[in-house]
């Protein structure tokens, strides 16, 4: 059951608007799908298989400013976000793009695999787009002169390291409570703007959900 891609990345946002003029006007990324009730907001913005989200509601702030990989004593998961671009062609027209728009960028900076420029959306959130200019041939590679024990085990999971499952959820009880963006599917599915893919149909039915 491999884990296939990131299907969002989700982050808070005191201003919407300016956030989507950001990422689908100036990024070109594709505003996909959203939710509204009660003074909260859920937009989701896409870019091939990949998607960024974003919490809008009362209360809501920017982010304080920390340079990616730059280090910090604050309680922080998170550090930054970085966006593939096919070419050194297009990092760059990126990086002209960006700046021409007001935007201060860093870089372009390399890292030996990536090239990468760095900035920040009107959130404050850090952003980097980055040019994959080297293949790994054989994983895990490693650059390092001391690394850690685990990574002699190799890349693959390592059978045996967690307690094996005694009991599995037989498909009768596969259900779902409801969220905060249950009502997209009826809206959606009400309007024709979207569709159920043939398992979630399924699923729905035997769960009663639909």
């Amino acid at each position: 059951m491999p884990i296939r891609a990131i299907n969002h990345l989700a982050f808070i946002t005191p201003d919407l608007t300016e956030t989507i003029r950001f990422y689908r006007d100036l990024l070109g990324m594709e505003l996909h799908a959203g939710v509204g009730h009660d003074g909260y907001r859920h937009y989701f913005l896409r870019f091939g298989d990949n998607q960024v989200a974003f919490f809008e509601y009362a209360g809501a702030s920017k982010m304080e400013r920390k340079f990616p990989g730059e280090r910090t004593d604050k309680p922080l998961g998170f550090d930054h976000v970085s966006f593939t671009v096919d070419s050194c062609e297009e990092l760059f027209a990126f990086k002209d793009r960006l700046e021409a728009a007001g935007v201060e960028v860093h870089g372009a900076v390399d890292h030996g695999t990536i090239w990468s420029i760095y900035f920040y959306d009107p959130n404050g959130i850090p952003l980097e787009l980055s040019w994959q200019l080297l293949e790994v041939l054989k994983a895990p590679a490693m650059a390092e002169t001391d690394p850690i024990a685990i990574v002699a085990e190799g890349a693959q999971p390592q059978p045996g390291k967690w307690p094996a499952v005694q009991r599995k959820t037989p498909p009768e009880e596969f259900r779902a409570k409801s969220g905060n963006g249950h009502v997209m599917r009826d809206t959606f599915l009400r309007e024709g703007i979207g569709r159920l893919s043939d398992e979630a149909a399924r699923v729905l039915e035997r769960s009663g959900s639909r």
